[in-house]
């Protein structure tokens, strides 16, 4: 299989051989590429080269150094995408985020998963299950997003959270596992908005 079929192997969700040299000679060259968008101090060259690197993304990306992913091609990204130091996806699976979205530092987002079975799991067993976040959420420091969620739009996972099952929109959330808190309402209005910094 090509690497284009092999994406669609994995995309149906059976396990697959996370050793196939095609997945090991893709995996090598998002690296190169990660390589030299952390080695830029640009960050509108960094910005470009990420463009270059996922497989698609809105307007005005911003990623800092260090940036990490598998393939990079299974991203995709909206308008306004912010990460901050030391984020990871592995995106062996589709990774879908919204527009205006927030990653704190050392974000990890995991679409794959080890086979359980020790000899099968030795043999490069993976399987991989898509995770898509909504436009405008946060993820602060530390969160990690594991294969198979989606979180809500306009949704905060609070720091050092593990998020194991689907979050719904408009909550704060956080925990291991994470947990939504409480919805996010009016009463979180602090008057920002309209005041003059000048």
């Amino acid at each position: 299989m090509n690497l284009q079929e092999k994406f669609a192997y994995m995309a149906t969700g059976k396990p697959y051989n996370d050793l196939d040299p095609v997945l090991i000679s893709a995996r090598d060259q998002a690296t190169a590429k990660t390589n030299a968008i952390n080695a830029t101090n640009d960050p509108a060259e960094r910005a470009r080269l990420f463009t270059e690197l996922v497989g698609s993304t809105g307007a005005d990306p911003v990623v800092n150094p260090n940036f990490r992913c598998e393939f990079g091609t299974n991203i995709h990204v909206g308008r306004d995408f912010y990460a901050n130091y030391d984020v990871v996806m592995l995106d062996g699976g589709e990774i879908t985020i919204g527009d205006r979205v927030l990653f704190g530092p050392k974000v990890g987002i995991y679409t794959s998963n080890h086979l359980f079975d020790p000899t099968e799991r030795q043999l490069g067993g993976c399987i991989a299950k898509p995770i898509m976040i909504g436009s405008q959420c946060w993820l602060a420091a530390n969160v990690s997003v594991m294969p198979g969620v989606t979180i809500g739009e306009n949704t905060i996972i609070g720091a050092n959270s593990v998020v194991t099952h689907d979050i719904p929109a408009n909550v704060i959330a956080a925990g291991n596992p994470c947990q939504v808190l409480r919805p996010i309402t009016v009463a979180d209005k602090t008057g920002f908005v309209g005041q003059d910094f000048s």
